[in-house]
């Protein structure tokens, strides 16, 4: 029999990556709920699909996401529904025996100031970057739970941090999205406008790491096949580039000829989040897709389903 494993928020970026790499594996049969037919903010509808469906193993890709507007615009949304979000499906979990979760969690819980590229060891060393507290808070919390459980009452639960992700079925809204899908939006429009000139926010000197969505799935699906520890375990890829040079692959990419202009009144946020992969490294795993190619096809997405 194949193992049933429930993949909370399947219809995002990441939970659809992850649908896509557990569906072509025949030794898995997922199980998927749309925010209709389930509402992770009820605890008790939450523990009652647990008790009729008795999946085997659950991730918890659901979470409510933004990017720097968003999460300084509503900050008590943000920590307050990732709280209920995930505590229901962990502690669900925990009380129905689902035999393993993973739980993924942010780049954003490291501190604004961390040592790059940034180790596992660094969580709770400093203080957050405060145009995304409240999310990182709330993914903290989510981490110590999944810990707590795995020592007090030997859950296998484990927990990933994956860097800034990217891909299909992104949120390209141009007010709450992340920078990399907002970057595609705004220059796909000064390019069908024929503008002259596009502004966007902040200095560009910041350095990210971009991963794309279907590369994490693939890490994922090798930490529920082969990782047993409480410790958690970063996924990047391991080389970031500054917000310039990712507008400047945007551009080519999306074809806008016109020149690009910075407004250093808006926040930069973090100055720079590499994550350290060793640990993801050493279980055999690396990503495959190379940023221009990943901004392709997420573009190609963007174009068919905008």
């Amino acid at each position: 029999m194949p193992t049933s494993i429930f993949i909370a928020g399947h219809r995002g970026l990441v939970g659809s990556a992850l649908v896509r790499a557990f569906e072509a594996d025949p030794a898995y049969s997922v199980v998927t709920r749309t925010r209709a037919e389930l509402d992770l903010l009820d605890r008790g509808a939450v523990k009652a699909f647990y008790e009729n469906e008795k999946p085997q193993q659950v991730i918890v890709a659901a979470a409510k996401v933004g990017g720097i507007k968003a999460n300084s615009d509503f900050p008590v949304e943000f920590l307050l529904e990732n709280l209920q979000i995930q505590n229901h499906l962990i502690a669900g979990a925990a009380e129905t025996g689902v035999e393993k979760l993973l739980f993924l969690g942010s780049s954003c819980i490291y501190p604004k100031f961390a040592k790059q590229p940034m180790t596992e060891d660094q969580l709770l060393t400093g203080i957050l970057e405060p145009t995304n507290e409240p999310y990182a808070i709330a993914k903290i919390a989510g981490i110590k739970l999944c810990q707590a459980y795995w020592k007090q009452y030997s859950k296998r639960f484990i927990s990933a941090m994956p860097t800034n992700l990217y891909g299909p079925r992104d949120n390209f809204h141009l007010e709450n999205s992340h920078v990399l899908p907002a970057l595609i939006h705004k220059l796909h429009i000064a390019k069908t406008q024929g503008a002259d000139t596009v502004t966007l926010w902040g200095t560009g000197s910041p350095k990210r790491e971009f991963l794309y969505s279907d590369d994490l799935a693939a890490a994922c699906k090798l930490l529920m096949e082969k990782y047993e520890s409480p410790e958690i375990v970063n996924i990047g890829c391991g080389e970031d580039v500054t917000i310039k040079e990712l507008a400047e692959i945007v551009r080519q990419v999306v074809g806008f000829s016109g020149e690009i202009l910075w407004d250093s009144t808006k926040p930069d946020g973090t100055p720079r989040k590499l994550l350290d992969i060793s640990r993801i490294r050493a279980l055999g795993w690396s990503p495959t897709t190379p940023l221009p190619e990943g901004v392709r096809a997420a573009y190609d997405w963007f174009l068919e389903n905008r």
